[in-house]
């Protein structure tokens, strides 16, 4: 039995200490599973206390399927769905649009998806590198004077765009990836948002679920899975990873936890402010999870963890190296 987490605020935007991250009710992870599956495991989410449940337009059907698992369950959650990545060209290259149009478009359409009548966490996906983001985030704004939308937030964007974006409307929240096995938003955006007192929300905090010590191969993964084409998940850097995971996993069992619980713990512990979105279709991981949230980590601890796993000894990206230039803008 896990009791019911506490909260934390993401600038004026109450949540749950962690999330939930609906990305896996698409099929980038394989299989998804029955609806009733998924709305099952939101169900306990929401009776946990993971209150943030975060989609993106361009998650499949997870918008829709976010909607109908909150149906008479509305005054518990709190949705944040994002738009502005598009893929174009015959080979479906990832872009980004954030022109005033499209983001009406954007906003109406996840509004009809997720039947609700204001999204709470409105996100900037990725930044369009030809579109100002003075325009991008002025109609974000229109939306908030319209009752539409109630918070705003950014996703893996420069210190120096946050900067403009804030000075426009106040931006509650950055997602961008953070966990043990992606660190490169410590050294500028972290500082830069607690300067502006913005919220952060870190995806993928279990390394795409390698920090849970379930993966042990690549046979592991199903031939429809994204995270074959992770440079993490290669025949060459994997073998490397694993051995690290090895590591994490001696000390979590030292605290009588998991390897993920243990990354999610040290995560959080990062501050008040952090609220990570590990995603899952089944309630028996959303519930190991949400345990994470009552790990105590001391000072010696956490340089125990970080010196089991440095900054940069990762093998390899998250993703491709053409995907990442869509960061960091």
């Amino acid at each position: 039995m896990v009791d019911v987490l506490p909260t934390r605020k993401l600038r004026d935007l109450e949540v749950g200490a962690q999330g939930l991250g609906c990305m896996s009710l698409s099929p980038a992870y394989g299989a998804v599973g029955s609806p009733e599956e998924l709305f099952a495991t939101i169900h306990r989410a929401l009776e946990l206390g993971v209150t943030l449940l975060d989609t993106a337009d361009i998650y499949g059907e997870s918008e829709d399927l976010v909607g109908r698992a909150i149906a008479g369950r509305r005054e518990r959650a709190v949705v944040a769905t994002k738009f502005g990545i598009v893929f174009a060209g015959a080979n479906r290259e990832m872009g980004a649009r954030g022109d005033a149009a499209y983001v009406r478009q954007s906003c109406e359409r996840s509004l009809r998806r997720l039947g609700v009548d204001h999204i709470d966490l409105y996100d900037q996906h990725r930044v369009d590198p030809d579109v100002p983001v003075e325009e991008t985030w002025g109609a974000m704004a229109d939306l908030v004077a319209e009752g539409k939308v109630r918070h705003l937030g950014i996703s893996e964007a420069s210190a120096a765009t946050i900067r403009r974006a804030h000075a426009v409307h106040p931006v509650s929240a950055l997602q961008s990836e953070w966990s043990l096995w992606t660190r490169r938003i410590e050294d500028e955006i972290v500082p830069t948002c607690r300067e502006l007192g913005i919220g952060l929300v870190p995806y993928s905090p279990l390394g795409k679920g390698i920090l849970t010590g379930g993966i042990t191969d690549r046979a592991d993964l199903a031939e429809t899975d994204s995270r074959r084409w992770s440079p993490w998940f290669t025949d060459d850097n994997l073998p490397h990873n694993l051995r690290i995971v090895a590591a994490l996993r001696t000390l979590a069992e030292e605290k009588g936890a998991t390897p993920g619980q243990l990354a999610l713990a040290w995560l959080a512990h990062q501050g008040p402010d952090v609220v990570p979105i590990p995603g899952t279709k089944r309630i028996a991981r959303l519930e190991e999870n949400a345990a994470a949230a009552r790990v105590e980590l001391s000072p010696e601890d956490l340089e125990r963890i970080e010196a089991a796993v440095p900054a940069d000894a990762v093998a390899g990206t998250s993703v491709p190296r053409d995907y990442l230039r869509t960061t960091g803008r």
